[in-house]
């Protein structure tokens, strides 16, 4: 299996977040986490990427390409190929928009690849290359996103996490957004993303999940949760949620045209 959790739970000190998480990613998919805000999606993210400590005595597993990841270090886990885009566009502003890109390349085996890479980056978001001897503090929001996808790109990753790529955008920004995912997967990097875009998203991705309460209730391929009355009924407003069930009709951006 590419990548693949198995019982992950986790915790902000004494306050379980997360409650036996179980999923897999196939090498070459798009594959979606779903919930409402606090469901635990970022918190799913970071623990990945070795943000958030495994607690003491942890049964779980976290493996990549064959290898365990679960007690390594971030910049270990950028290493074996695994880059995470964080929730906010988060970009250097007083650097301009070339050496944010260049940021992205650091590591040795990166850094050989960096003209290539640019290339690459630059014909996917030609904005950037207008814009590379710019401050990033002078972008609008999407091209900071644009940015901060870039820069993860920059390390050549064979596994992308996205946290929330399309959070504050405007509606012709999103379906851009989705569109450069679609591309960036078809060039052969496997991407794991976490939105609350439910429609576009279940669209786009080949499987996905959903986490509600820090546990996941549904899993399925993309086109067919979309026919969920699960889903249907709690995040895309169609139809009355079963009895007990959260309602999330009120996300941002949850409906539109394909």
């Amino acid at each position: 299996m590419f990548f693949e959790v198995q019982d992950l739970d986790a915790f902000y000190g004494d306050v379980q977040v997360l409650w036996g998480i179980s999923l897999q990613v196939k090498q070459g998919e798009i594959v979606a986490v779903l919930g409402p805000n606090g469901a635990g999606k970022s918190t799913l993210l970071k623990s990945i990427v070795g943000l958030l400590p495994s607690p003491r005595k942890a049964r779980s597993v976290l493996r990549f390409q064959g290898r365990t990841i679960r007690d390594c270090r971030p910049e270990e886990i950028v290493e074996q190929g695994i880059t995470i885009v964080p929730e906010g566009s988060r970009v250097f502003p007083d650097m301009t928009v070339l050496d944010n890109l260049k940021m992205g390349s650091y590591m040795p085996s990166a850094r050989s690849r960096r003209r290539e890479s640019l290339a690459e980056i630059f014909g996917l978001f030609p904005r950037l290359h207008e814009r590379q001897k710019q401050l990033a503090r002078s972008l609008s929001g999407g091209e900071r996103q644009m940015l901060a996808i870039g820069r993860a790109l920059m390390s050549r990753p064979a596994f992308l996490l996205l946290d929330e790529p399309t959070i504050g955008l405007q509606p012709s920004l999103v379906h851009q957004t989705f569109e450069t995912i679609r591309a960036i997967n078809a060039s052969g990097v496997t991407i794991l993303l976490v939105e609350q875009n439910v429609y576009f998203t279940l669209r786009t991705s080949h499987r996905a999940y959903v986490l509600e309460n820090g546990r996941l209730v549904r899993e399925g391929a993309g086109p067919d949760l979309l026919g969920d009355p699960h889903i249907k009924a709690a995040y895309l407003g169609i139809g009355r949620p079963p009895s007990g069930a959260p309602h999330h009709a009120d996300l941002a951006n949850t409906v539109g045209p394909a």
